[in-house]
C-alpha cells in the first residue's frame, strides 16, 4: 500500500486530494508496486515554486512541478511539489481541465520519485510512454 501525505499550503480546497490519492493509487496499481510506501504531495502558489525552483535548481522563474526523490529510505519515495497557479493556467492553455493537469503533474512527479526521467531521448521516451498508459486508463484521460 502506498500512504499519500498531501500538504496544502495554498488554500483550503480539497478536491486536490481525491484527485491526487486516485491518479497516485492507479499508478501504484498499474506498476504492480507491492510495498508499504510514503509520498508527500506538496501543494504551493507561484510565488513559492519560483523560490524552491531558484534555490534547488538555480532557474529564476516559477514551474509546474518539482520533485525530490529520497534516496536515502526504502519506504518514502520523496515528496512532489505542485503549484496550483500554475497547474490552473496550463489547464486553460492547453484546453483540457484543472483536474486532467493536477492529475497528470502529480503523476509526473510520481513517476520523478520513482527514478523516471527525461533528461535525454531514450529516457523521455519510456517515461512519457508511461505516463501516457498510466493516465490514459484513467477518468483524468484526454
Amino acid at each position: 500500500m502506498i500512504n499519500i501525505n498531501i500538504i496544502n499550503q495554498y488554500d483550503q480546497e480539497s478536491k486536490y486530494d481525491i484527485i491526487i490519492q486516485k491518479i497516485i493509487f492507479h499508478a501504484y496499481d498499474y506498476m504492480s508496486m507491492s510495498s508499504e510506501l510514503v509520498i508527500n504531495v506538496i501543494l504551493i502558489d507561484d510565488i513559492q515554486m519560483k523560490e524552491y525552483n531558484q534555490y534547488y535548481r538555480q532557474i529564476d522563474k516559477s514551474t509546474d512541478v518539482l520533485s525530490f526523490e529520497n534516496e536515502d529510505s526504502d519506504d518514502e519515495l520523496g515528496d512532489i511539489f505542485i503549484s496550483i497557479d500554475k497547474t490552473k493556467s496550463q489547464a486553460l492553455e492547453y484546453g483540457h481541465s484543472f483536474e486532467r493537469e493536477l492529475a497528470f503533474l502529480t503523476l509526473h512527479g510520481f513517476l520523478h520519485c520513482l527514478g523516471y526521467d527525461h533528461l535525454n531521448d531514450d529516457e523521455e521516451r519510456i517515461m512519457f510512454k508511461l505516463q501516457d498508459e498510466i493516465i490514459d486508463q484513467t477518468e483524468f484521460r484526454r
